[in-house]
């Protein structure tokens, strides 16, 4: 890709979804951006890029979902799941018990395996949420992606990665080569197209909030801007997971790391630093 391009379609990609790429990356725009040129007709990147510098929006946005449409698997990294499991939601239990509602936000989605494993540990701890009122709203900025969320279908591949036997079987129908959720628990997640750019406010206030292996892509004024937005949705004594190479450290005062709780931030003006902590 010529210079003057890669820095035309960086420039786009970082305003439009935060995305901030340096030149050693742009062997990376051109694996991404080459099947999607055949797959539109172009005949190879300079035609795709000239149709982007038409501001062609149907293109511009192909070329935005083609770059931040990340991996994802089921129970990622484990521990971050047995975490929510033990320790935040027998005290978000706890702390809603008048209410008996909470609200877990799963930011930059991707295909829906967050959301959804989140679901199955709260669908497994059934007879403690008797009564309950929960909401699970997963969130990414490619329309394409959500879409492949909402079907709940993934291959043999996708589900092997992390996910339980005993949870595919009780929870996914097979067919052919693919998997497919069960109603049950696609019903838990309502999936939304959202810029965590944009204005976060409409998406309402949220007890728990992933946002795991997403900072890393933003430049720091990014990263400050997008955790000043999540702590204005989030109560107290919320919390807030981010992934295992990320930290709020020298980028944000809105949170605070929860001592013995690595990837788990609390509200800074809050209370749950005490999270899992003796009599916490």
């Amino acid at each position: 890709m010529k210079p003057d391009d890669f820095d035309y379609v960086s420039k786009l990609l970082k305003e439009r979804s935060g995305l901030v790429l340096t030149k050693d990356k742009s062997y990376l725009l051109e694996s991404r951006l080459m099947p999607l040129a055949r797959k539109s007709g172009f005949k190879g990147l300079d035609d795709l890029v000239t149709a982007v510098r038409r501001r062609d929006t149907v293109v511009e946005r192909a070329v935005v979902e083609a770059m931040t449409t990340n991996e994802s698997f089921f129970f990622r990294d484990n521990k971050p799941f047995d975490q929510f499991r033990t320790i935040v939601l027998p005290n978000l239990l706890k702390a809603r018990a008048a209410k008996k509602s909470f609200r877990i936000w799963s930011a930059a989605c991707s295909s829906g395996q967050e959301p959804y494993s989140l679901a199955m540990i709260l669908k497994e701890e059934g007879a403690k949420l008797a009564g309950w009122r929960i909401e699970i709203v997963g969130t990414d900025i490619s329309a394409d992606i959500l879409k492949k969320a909402r079907a709940g279908t993934y291959s043999q591949f996708e589900v092997q990665r992390g996910m339980p036997m005993t949870l595919l079987v009780k929870y996914f129908k097979k067919k052919d080569e693919n998997w497919t959720i069960d109603p049950s628990i696609a019903s838990m997640v309502q999936f939304k197209e959202w810029n965590l750019l944009g204005d976060l406010k409409a998406l309402g206030q949220f007890d728990v909030v992933f946002c795991r292996n997403v900072l890393i892509y933003f430049d720091q004024p990014t990263k400050t801007k997008v955790l000043r937005s999540m702590a204005g949705l989030m109560p107290d004594d919320a919390v807030l997971y981010l992934g295992g190479a990320e930290t709020v450290l020298g980028i944000s005062d809105q949170f605070k790391p929860v001592p013995g709780q690595r990837g788990i931030y609390a509200v800074a003006r809050g209370s749950a630093a005490t999270l899992g902590a003796p009599g916490g």
